[in-house]
């Protein structure tokens, strides 16, 4: 009888582990998408901005924010980008052009192409991809053809740009990608 418990109580550990759903081991905290949602965004390196400066075509175009953080634009030279966001730059390079080049300039400034992002681990297809606006980590896996056989698919790891460690999140058809976000999917054991 003892043993028959025993067997019974194993066989409900190992299927449990085997479960494509088991997500962390006990003591393990799960961040919530709720902290995973932006409000404005954050220009960084890799991404790059198209500028209007209005009845001026020479004054306007696409700049990318180079590795120093700054875009470098004609008559008022580089100016900060990368922790600001597309308003932030629009005010500044204004500014700027108001100091001596222009009589009350008018500039706009938007994203035109978002930093990558990464997929990492267990899928098919792991590396470097072009962000879309609204991307979810599903979507991101479906990119990168899908999951191997041996991937843990309830949890995945997410570094968000300009941090340096990962955080485990439960893995829900709504969990958003940012631009330059590391994504993870580990191994299942069983």
């Amino acid at each position: 009888m003892k043993l028959n418990l025993l067997i019974a109580a194993l066989l409900a550990l190992v299927l449990a582990a085997c479960a494509p759903n088991a997500v962390l081991a006990p003591g393990d905290r799960v961040a919530s998408t709720a902290t995973a949602v932006e409000t404005d965004y954050q220009l960084g390196v890799g991404d790059r901005i198209k500028v209007n400066v209005y009845n001026e075509p020479a004054l306007s175009g696409e700049f990318a924010v180079n590795d120093a953080g700054n875009v470098s634009f004609p008559l008022i030279g580089d100016v900060r980008a990368a922790g600001t966001t597309p308003s932030e730059v629009a005010r500044v390079v204004q500014t700027k052009l108001a100091d001596g080049y222009l009589r009350d300039p008018k500039v706009s400034v938007e994203v035109a192409v978002y930093r990558p992002y990464y997929i990492l681990g267990e899928v098919k297809a792991p590396g470097q991809y072009p962000y879309a606006s609204g991307l979810t980590v599903v979507n991101a896996v479906a990119t990168a053809q899908g999951f191997t056989p041996r991937a843990q698919k309830g949890v995945v790891f997410i570094r968000k740009f300009g941090e340096d460690t990962e955080k485990p999140y439960e893995l829900t058809p709504d969990l958003k990608v940012f631009p330059g976000d590391t994504i993870r999917f580990g191994e299942r054991y069983f």
